[in-house]
């Protein structure tokens, strides 16, 4: 198994602060909206290196009434580090240390490797089979668990995905 990365990388820090306030972003020059399909957005950078993304929040979040900021999931192409459909979740909330998050997308399971607010998926060959099994599913659902011990459960919409991803690809040719 290739492991993808150990911890965040700072572009995902970076992506994650863009999503959490697109209007400031835009104003700064750093990233802009290019279209919607469906529940997910595309975005691209105005500067170098280029970077595209889909973003996606939570259709629903469970318990409700817990006090989280916003959750996103991404799907990053960095042309310049030849990478493609990278994916990385904001949760909202600070997660349990050493508890991995679960998600889950029609038959496909995956354990993702989380740190303070983020989880991401091991492996490039994992992620490449979570974004087919996204393709042709209908929802995801994501269960993490904070440092409070809650066992928070969030449920993503696909509806548009694919043609986000086949955006993406065309932005960041």
């Amino acid at each position: 198994m290739t492991l993808r990365r150990v911890q965040p990388t700072l572009l995902g820090v970076l992506l994650t602060c863009l999503a959490i306030a697109p209007a400031a972003a835009q104003g700064q020059g750093q990233s802009k909206p290019v279209a919607k399909f469906g529940d997910w957005s595309v975005y691209t950078s105005t500067s170098s290196p280029k970077v595209c993304y889909a973003i996606s929040q939570p259709a629903s979040r469970l318990p409700a009434g817990l006090n989280r900021d916003p959750a996103y999931f991404f799907i990053s192409t960095r042309p310049g580090e030849n990478v493609k459909n990278e994916v990385s979740i904001t949760l909202g909330f600070p997660l349990k240390s050493g508890v991995d998050a679960d998600l889950a997308v029609g038959d496909l399971k995956l354990s993702l490797y989380t740190k303070e607010q983020g989880a991401w998926v091991r492996s490039v060959s994992d992620e490449a089979k979570l974004v087919d099994a996204m393709r042709k599913g209908r929802e995801l659902t994501l269960v993490a668990v904070s440092v409070r011990g809650n066992k928070n459960t969030d449920k993503y919409s696909l509806n548009g995905i694919s043609q986000a991803l086949d955006r993406v690809a065309q932005e960041c040719k």
